[in-house]
């Protein structure tokens, strides 16, 4: 039954889009670090609400560093379109966006598991989640700041690091606020933590519009002066989760980019820049995903494009993805510098036989199987996903928005540098979109 307390965002009681919420009580259960922990839900109160949200819970974890249990709390936005948004407070992870096609039909269009332990497994490539205190690569695991040289946990080849190191953001249980149908999600990282200086924190703000726009604010400040380079890692299909290569080959991609930063084979940036004219990198035109990849030397693409943008333009169009089968569209803005495209390279290819076409299928608009047969005793077995989807090589895209990695260690770079008394921010837009028949 629904309390008579209303969830008050603002003096006049009402939330961001201009209606009033109230609570209803699902559940309570008390946190073992001592707080009271209450599930709630916004329910209409006499007005047809464009966006709704339920607050609940999604298992529990130990806390990386002290072994405390913490309940992790799962958000859930559904709008009168019938697209529905899941956070969880663990990682600030999206572990569902479920979005209509053309015909109206709902698919979850993100991967990622069906609970805590398949988001803690070692296989996990970092389904949904919010990476720092550095995205991406940092070169050689060190980089010189105002003349001192800071050494930082290298956990990739033992060479560099990746995603903010052994430890990163996304190990963790961020605590929660809401307000009205936003949730602010923070996270606290120590002076020292996986080599960094300063005592970072670190916040998301995560809402989901009535227009099919889910948007993410990044926030941080820092006690002492310090690298930072946020993300958010989904992976995205929109032919649904579960599709596989096939369907992300007749993806349509196009990004607004005229150049990428040049890397080795370690994605290490070289400092240099390539201009994408006459290159398999040049997505300024939509090109189909599949014969896209299939010209690049690696057969896919792990590339930092630089966003097309003018010198004081804030959030602008990064990317756009077409799956012309369902007709859903995928839109990306950002005020960030940058965007890391990934077609999932390196999941599993248990066959040894994922490989993009020069060109694709006579039936590029037909849905044709899913993932092919894999025999039991594999060597590279796929990841365990969501309703025991089995996720494979190429079965699905990322687009990172960014600063330029590893900038710490490139002065040409955009500066990566926050001061104390400065404030890091990073705006990034998913806008949900259909086709529609001319």
């Amino acid at each position: 039954m629904s309390s008579s307390a209303e969830l008050t965002g603002s003096t006049d009681n009402r939330n961001r889009s201009g209606a009033s919420v109230a609570i209803k009580s699902i559940d309570s259960q008390v946190e073992q670090r001592g707080s009271q922990t209450e599930s709630y839900e916004m329910v209409d109160t006499g007005r047809n609400e464009p966006v709704t949200l339920t607050v609940d819970g999604f298992g529990t974890v130990k806390h990386p560093k002290t072994g405390a249990t913490e309940t992790v709390k799962r958000f859930t936005w559904q709008n009168t379109h019938g697209t529905t948004v899941q956070v969880i407070s663990y990682g600030a992870i999206i572990t569902v966006m479920k979005v209509p096609d053309r015909n109206g039909r709902i698919d979850d269009v993100v991967l990622g598991f069906d609970d805590i332990p398949g988001y803690q497994t070692p296989n996990n490539p970092y389904f949904g989640a919010t990476i720092g205190r550095i995205a991406n690569r940092v070169g050689g695991g060190k980089f010189t700041l105002n003349g001192h040289e800071y050494q930082v946990t290298k956990n990739f080849e033992n060479r560099h690091q990746l995603h903010g190191g052994k430890i990163g953001f996304d190990k963790y249980n961020w605590e929660a606020y809401v307000d009205g149908n936003v949730v602010t999600l923070t996270h606290t990282s120590p002076d020292g933590d996986e080599g960094y200086p300063g005592a970072v924190m670190v916040s998301v703000r995560y809402e989901l519009k009535a227009d099919n726009r889910f948007e993410a604010l990044f926030k941080a400040v820092s006690t002492k002066p310090t690298p930072i380079n946020l993300t958010n890692h989904s992976y995205f299909n929109l032919a649904g989760h579960s599709t596989g290569h096939e369907e992300i080959y007749r993806h349509v991609v196009s990004i607004n980019a005229d150049k990428i930063t040049d890397t080795d084979a370690d994605s290490i940036p070289s400092g240099k820049f390539i201009c994408v004219g006459g290159t398999p990198f040049d997505l300024r035109i939509p090109r189909e995903l599949g014969p896209a990849m299939a010209k690049t030397v690696g057969e896919g693409f792990d590339d930092n494009f630089c966003i097309t943008k003018g010198t004081e333009q804030g959030r602008t169009f990064t990317a756009r993805v077409i799956h012309p089968h369902s007709g859903r569209v995928l839109e990306v803005y950002t005020d960030q510098p940058g965007v890391q495209f990934y077609t999932s390279n390196f999941m599993p290819d248990p066959n040894m036989n994922i490989r993009p076409k020069p060109v694709n299928a006579p039936e590029y608009y037909d849905v044709t199987r899913l993932e092919p047969v894999i025999p039991e005793g594999v060597a590279d077995p796929p990841i365990r996903g969501k309703g025991g989807a089995k996720y494979c090589k190429h079965g699905a895209f990322c687009l990172e928005t960014q600063n330029f990695p590893d900038a710490i260690n490139h002065p040409n770079f955009p500066s990566s540098v926050l001061n104390p008394g400065a404030q890091y921010v990073h705006e990034v837009v998913y806008k949900f979109d259909v086709l529609r028949d001319q």
